[in-house]
């Protein structure tokens, strides 16, 4: 059992998932297929069996108000052994966006990696500039795909994203997503001219760099279409 207990922010409650948490699955895997359809950027889509095993083996953590309704959740995974571990399937109701809860539930979710797996690299792939400033404030720097997990597995999750025939065609080195990676020990750490990502003084910059490169890629997949 996680040592992690559950906070209160604002009128959020976060903690670990457990079993009594399983009837929320439906309900969270329904609102990131909506949310994958709304932003058209895709994200890889769980079952709601897959989300209940999370909960019952506590790698995930879920935000409910204080009634009871379901508000954020996220699930972490390992891969290669151990090596890397990813916090994946950050999701937060409607209602609730923009209300800084998301920043709780993957600062917990990072936590709770951390606790279990100490000497873990953890990673991540996202196309959410507002998840790029949450990691980046957690330690997370963006780091090339070839630094990521080699595991066919962690990319099999990419499979159900509306843009996996870039990755594949790009031979996993490029896609719309960003990676992103929090190095567990500095000795594992490529070694940079600015060690430090700023994101807040380089995110304009950065956010015309990922403008360009979906223009670029998706004009190339329309090629392809034609």
């Amino acid at each position: 059992m996680s040592a992690i207990k559950k906070t209160v922010y604002k009128d959020f409650i976060i903690q670990v998932a457990t079993e009594e948490h399983q009837s929320y699955s439906v309900t969270i895997t329904d609102e990131m297929a909506s949310s994958a359809k709304a932003r058209g950027t895709g994200i890889a889509q769980r079952s709601p069996e897959y989300i209940s095993k999370k909960m019952l083996e506590g790698k995930a953590i879920i935000a409910t108000t204080k009634s009871g309704e379901w508000v954020g959740f996220c699930y972490i995974e390992t891969w290669e052994h151990g090596r890397f571990v990813a916090n994946s399937g950050l999701i937060v109701h409607p209602d609730y966006r923009k209300s800084g809860v998301a920043t709780a539930i993957k600062a917990k979710a990072f936590r709770l990696s951390r606790e279990k797996y100490p000497q873990s690299n953890i990673v991540g792939l996202t196309t959410s500039m507002a998840v790029m400033k949450i990691n980046s404030e957690l330690g997370y720097e963006p780091v090339s795909f070839s630094e990521l997990p080699k595991d066919d597995e962690f990319w099999k999750g990419c499979q159900t994203c509306v843009n996996y025939d870039i990755l594949t065609r790009t031979n996993r080195a490029h896609c719309l997503c960003t990676g992103m990676k929090y190095h567990a020990k500095k000795e594992d750490r490529v070694e940079r001219k600015d060690t430090k990502w700023e994101f807040v003084r380089e995110s304009s910059l950065y956010e015309k760099w990922i403008n360009m490169k979906q223009r670029i890629l998706l004009k190339k997949d329309d090629k392809k279409k034609v």
